[in-house]
């Protein structure tokens, strides 16, 4: 793996830098970046962890203006890929630089996406095919690309949410916009890509799972809820009432999970929840309006939120040091509508979680 280097002078000789007005302490929280895609601004921002100095880089060209969506950090090669709703593909950056290694096509009208180092697996949905493309992040190639369920897709579903599981070869995907009053999450089989088992939940949800237990996490927010059910079996364990309920992101010991209050305002712009007791522990409000999706800092004392829209260019930043108290500390600007944002960790903490998941991964089940 290669060995990362975060310093503000090589990330401004290698970028063009925008200047951040930080209007609040943001206490020390080590090393590593938060790359965020700007939907509406055909780039992604990289935030500096330890100084929030932001730094924009353009999207490569494609046919059509480019369209960020979410972004994926592979740890296996220091790469971040990024999906270009626009052009139908996945751009891979190298994660030092910034330079485009290569871009992956896809099916059309990519969205969510989610990859897992333990199979190499990068899973792509995209909802104008109704199908998911599973990308090779070391090959750098489109391995196969499946369809969605017919029957879900007749009702008018399209795959929204995708998350592998580390520690089984599983997928799960969800299905939005299916005629009556639920919506679905399905699970798949990650190496024959054939249905396994699906669940009807609230409308609109996201997912969200831990290697460290046998949980998954559905925020919902049609639904105004979190759905708790079992990963092996899909079967519902219990409900967390969350207004609009949306954002979904796991600590890395799968102890806590976070959401989103997309749609109030910015009140309960990031809700904590203990997942020993599934129950909500804290929440903290913002002063920006739909909180989207959010991602925790490389040791986990601060979570970074998108406000997404097609004016806003605002990532919020909380101290959730104490889950119990969380704490809103500021925003910085970025591009246009920032959309999907992920986790680029120091390398320390990289080593340490990544040998800690492949022996979890040896032991579970």
């Amino acid at each position: 793996m290669t060995t990362r280097i975060h310093t503000c002078t090589l990330l401004s000789l290698l970028l063009v830098f925008a200047a951040q007005p930080v209007v609040a302490d943001i206490p020390p929280s080590g090393d590593g970046a938060i790359v965020v895609a700007n939907r509406g601004g055909a780039s992604i921002s990289v935030i500096d962890v330890a100084t929030s100095d932001v730094n924009t880089v353009a999207m490569p060209a494609g046919d059509n203006t480019p369209e960020p969506m979410y972004v994926v950090y592979s740890p296996m090669n220091d790469l971040v890929f990024v999906g270009d709703r626009a052009n139908d593909r996945v751009v891979a950056f190298d994660a030092q630089t910034f330079a485009v290694e290569t871009t992956i096509p896809t099916g059309a009208g990519v969205f969510h996406m989610w990859g897992e180092p333990s199979t190499g697996q990068l899973w792509v949905n995209n909802d104008i095919d109704n199908t998911v493309s599973v990308l090779d992040m070391t090959g750098l190639s489109n391995l196969d690309t499946f369809s969605t369920p017919a029957d879900l897709v007749a009702l008018g579903g399209k795959p929204h949410d995708v998350i592998l599981d580390p520690s089984g070869p599983y997928g799960y995907v969800s299905m939005i916009g299916v005629d009556g009053a639920n919506d679905y999450v399905v699970k798949y089989d990650a190496s024959t890509y054939n249905e396994m088992d699906r669940q009807a939940v609230g409308n609109d949800p996201h997912l969200s799972l831990s290697a460290f237990h046998d949980k998954l996490y559905v925020p919902s927010q049609g639904g105004d809820m979190v759905s708790v059910l079992d990963r092996d079996t899909l079967n519902p364990l219990t409900t967390i009432g969350v207004d609009n309920a949306h954002g979904a992101t796991t600590s890395k010991d799968g102890s806590l999970f976070f959401t989103t209050d997309i749609a109030d305002g910015g009140v309960d712009a990031v809700v904590v929840i203990d997942t020993s007791t599934d129950t909500v522990i804290g929440s903290a409000d913002s002063l920006l309006a739909v909180p989207h999706n959010l991602s925790l800092s490389p040791d986990e004392n601060l979570i970074y939120v998108t406000h997404s829209g097609e004016a806003s260019d605002q990532v919020s930043i909380f101290d959730v040091s104490n889950p119990m108290d969380p704490t809103y500390l500021t925003s910085v600007t970025v591009g246009l509508n920032p959309f999907g944002l992920t986790t680029i960790p120091e390398p320390m903490t990289l080593l340490i979680f990544t040998a800690g998941a492949l022996i979890l991964l040896r032991n579970r089940r």
